[in-house]
């Protein structure tokens, strides 16, 4: 599983100009925290020096107090999570790693990339023996959930042998009571958040490692000085800031993704799971569908491994879930015939 988006591809295969696109093949909330509006939140100072440690430490407390992580453990910022998969994949312990499939496929590029070896795993019961085990949860792209309670005590039992539990929460921030971050005290645990999916800002480049303040602090270093740009730092700062919002987004993503359920299924396509940002669907043929999708200029995100599955993104607009429907129905009456 790649990333999704690149629509700069699907305009190669398919044509049209960016502006004629909806791209549903990430899971990037379509509702942008500040409505496009952030020049009141940066200064000259954000563009023309280097960050300083005020602003940093500003960033971090908003995060802490967003992601109820406790004072205990250490928030190292990074520039997208994407960056610090690769420190995460250096600083592991030594021995036997494993992760958690079908999932995100960026931690194993990254432990390939480390020149470790992560091996795959169908649940969290069979990585008991490993030394270092990953689980994104939710889960992309189906949305399987393991309870935070259940973590704490396999984090713990980890710990006893001198494992690391990582846990991606990249879309935990539509529902955090899935989160294990407001459980944690000394367990050896590292928990990556994702700025850019729920806030709408992935191109802000922003994501947390939360962890044990020793392995925090090598993260930290390992991800060097000034790695949060200014600017960042000040939309950053004030979006984690905003807790009302962040409270009402949660209510809105819930209602969008319900109706995007009852439309997927009026069309007779099987809803598997996914989370508030995103679906995933089952057809016999994905493929095949995704490219009639994508004729329309509709960006939909399958997987070469799992033919049958296709991730759709929320459409955000009324108008655009009207247009993902009017292209759906074309698309299935395409194939049947």
């Amino acid at each position: 599983m790649n990333h999704g988006g690149n629509i700069t591809l699907a305009k190669a295969r398919y044509g049209g100009e960016t502006e004629d696109w909806l791209d549903l093949s990430t899971g990037i909330n379509p509702h942008a925290w500040g409505g496009g509006h952030y020049d009141d939140l940066i200064v000259e100072n954000d563009w023309m020096r280097l960050p300083d440690t005020a602003s940093g430490e500003a960033l971090i407390a908003a995060a802490r107090t967003a992601y109820e992580a406790p004072q205990a453990l250490t928030i190292a910022a990074a520039p997208g999570t994407q960056a610090a998969l690769s420190v995460l994949a250096r600083l592991a312990p030594e021995g036997d790693a494993a992760i958690v499939s079908p999932t995100y496929s960026g931690h194993l590029d990254a432990w390939n990339a480390a020149g470790r070896s992560l091996r795959t795993v169908a649940c969290l019961e069979d990585a008991a023996c490993a030394s270092t085990v990953i689980l994104v949860n939710p889960n992309n792209p189906d949305g399987r959930l393991v309870a935070p309670e259940t973590l704490l005590q396999f984090a713990r039992d980890l710990g006893a042998r001198g494992g690391l539990l990582i846990v991606d929460e990249a879309f935990a921030d539509a529902t955090p009571e899935a989160s294990l971050l407001p459980l944690l005290d000394t367990e050896p645990v590292a928990v990556l958040r994702s700025f850019g999916k729920f806030f709408g800002l992935a191109g802000l480049r922003l994501g947390f490692v939360v962890a044990q303040t020793p392995f925090g602090k090598a993260i930290e270093a390992n991800l060097g000085s000034w790695a949060v740009s200014g600017p960042t730092l000040a939309i950053g700062t004030a979006a984690l800031r905003d807790l009302d919002w962040q409270k009402a987004m949660r209510e809105r993503l819930a209602c969008e993704r319900d109706a995007l359920d009852a439309m997927l299924r009026a069309h007779g396509l099987e809803v598997l799971g996914g989370t508030s940002l995103f679906r995933l669907v089952r057809h016999d043929d994905a493929a095949a569908l995704h490219a009639a999708l994508a004729r329309r200029h509709i960006w939909t995100r399958r997987f070469q491994e799992h033919p049958t599955w296709l991730r759709i993104g929320l459409p955000g607009a009324p108008s655009a879930r009207d247009r993902l429907a009017e292209s759906l129905a074309a698309s299935l009456a395409e194939i049947a015939s």
